[in-house]
């Protein structure tokens, strides 16, 4: 039987760590969390339209036998349609995939098995994560909590959209281009990057994949978010929780395109710069020492590249089950020269051979986290022209490519609000292995401006 919205909403205002301790002391049942979770989704994900399959049978089913024991015993959550978990559907957001059901586990989805947390469906997403934007022909569009009429970013669109609007305390999100951090953003969460090879893995092997991607889980707290990093950090990680007062802080609001953010946003960074230094930090502008031009250009070879690759895999069948957007990387990459690869894997050891020697003097960077606010939905609509779309695409993620790239770690935290009421992310990054200094100082953050009472009227209406 369904709970009670208002019981369900009284657990959907808890983090994952105030869900487990309910649990834990029995003040409420080991099934509670799910059956929240079932009515939230089913009260209040309509015009929102992140899920996108519901798994409540196996939902149920896990809280019956569930470990009590276990640190997040009960607790749901999403997993992004692209992750394998078996018997559920693994569509990417691809008509081209449609109908077909995962049979293996990789270890990340292992390790959130054996934590407790039980999975209740998967979340939407553009088509194989090549959009910063849900709003393919597979789900249709998912739209921005905070106003229905935008987008929730991409590409773990659904994810962020969900624990922005309180339907699940966690979802798994992974990130090639920006894909945690430009959701996160858009969404008024908190969005953590790990670094390069900092997070078990999590899909089967792909060259271009393993070197840009990387993997986590989405929550709303940074309590949650430390927990989840460091649950999924391989065992020759270590963790470092020294203290570090006086950190040396780079203000750098230029993108890779050489432009800067848009008022709202370059405000919102300038107030998280003033909240550092607060804090007892040093705040500088610094640009990070990058030909971004390069770099840019790099990144987007290797794009087109993930497009290429998806469109040989279908064949023949491409055009009539890829969407335009698909399509069209396939075309440019069949312009890519070999030099011009070849010089795309190169801007990868200029950049973090760049960055390395910049974090001597920075212990992190400050930034953008996208060129504007969450875009309204169209403007990123894969049936766009190629051109007219690419254009619009890099315009908007301008900076998150950078860190994928050199496999830096990186940080969306919510700690802004243009005058419209939309979220503004904003960006920490660190050097290659800086994961923790990053943790550490989004704690430190969220204890001085605090995020967890910040909800979007659709989440509790009235």
């Amino acid at each position: 039987m369904t709970m009670r919205i208002e019981t369900a909403n009284e657990i959907a205002r808890l983090d994952g760590h105030g869900q487990a301790e309910l649990v834990r002391t029995g003040q409420i049942a080991l099934d509670a969390p799910v059956e929240a979770a079932i009515t939230r989704i089913e009260a209040v994900n309509g015009p929102i339209n992140a899920i996108a399959a519901r798994a409540f049978d196996h939902g149920r089913a896990a809280a019956a036998r569930i470990d009590p024991t276990v640190p997040m015993a009960g607790v749901p959550y999403l997993l992004k349609a692209s992750l394998e978990y078996p018997g559920f559907p693994c569509e990417a957001g691809s008509r081209a995939k449609q109908g077909e059901v995962a049979t293996r586990a990789f270890p990340l989805v292992r390790a959130l098995d054996a934590a407790g947390l039980i999975p209740v469906g998967m979340s939407t997403m553009p088509e194989f994560g090549l959009n910063a934007s849900c709003e393919g022909s597979l789900y249709g569009p998912t739209a921005n909590p905070w106003d229905l009429s935008r987008s929730s970013g991409g590409s773990s669109s659904g994810a962020a959209a969900a624990v922005a609007a309180g339907l699940v305390p966690f979802a798994t999100a992974s990130d090639a281009g920006g894909s945690i951090r430009i959701p996160a953003a858009n969404c008024g969460i908190v969005g953590f990057k790990p670094s390069r090879g900092w997070n078990v893995r999590a899909r089967a092997h792909n060259l271009v994949d393993d070197i840009l991607c990387s993997d986590g889980l989405y929550g709303r707290s940074m309590r949650d978010t430390i927990w989840a990093a460091r649950l999924l950090r391989p065992a020759d990680k270590a963790v470092d929780d020294a203290s570090r007062p006086g950190l040396r802080i780079a203000l750098d609001l230029t993108g890779l395109d050489g432009a800067g953010p848009s008022p709202d946003v370059a405000d919102a960074v300038h107030r998280a710069a003033a909240l550092c230094e607060t804090l007892g930090h040093q705040v500088e502008p610094a640009q990070q020492p990058i030909d971004r031009a390069a770099l840019r250009a790099g990144f987007t070879t290797l794009w087109d590249y993930l497009g290429g690759e998806i469109v040989d895999h279908y064949g023949a069948r491409a055009t009539e089950v890829l969407e335009p957007w698909t399509l069209g990387l396939a075309e440019r990459r069949g312009t890519v020269t070999p030099e011009r690869l070849a010089e795309a894997l190169a801007q990868i050891d200029r950049a973090s051979r760049a960055l390395a020697a910049f974090h001597a003097s920075y212990d992190v960077v400050l930034s953008p986290v996208t060129a504007t606010v969450a875009t309204p939905l169209g403007e990123l609509a894969p049936t766009r022209p190629t051109d007219a779309l690419f254009d619009a695409l890099f315009g908007f993620v301008n900076y998150t490519p950078l860190h994928n790239m050199t496999g830096a770690p990186s940080i969306s935290l919510p700690l802004g609000h243009n005058d419209d009421g939309l979220p503004v992310g904003v960006m920490v990054s660190a050097d290659l292995g800086g994961d923790d200094l990053l943790l550490a100082l989004g704690r430190e953050l969220e204890v001085a401006a605090p995020w967890g009472d910040r909800w979007p009227s659709i989440a509790f209406p009235g």
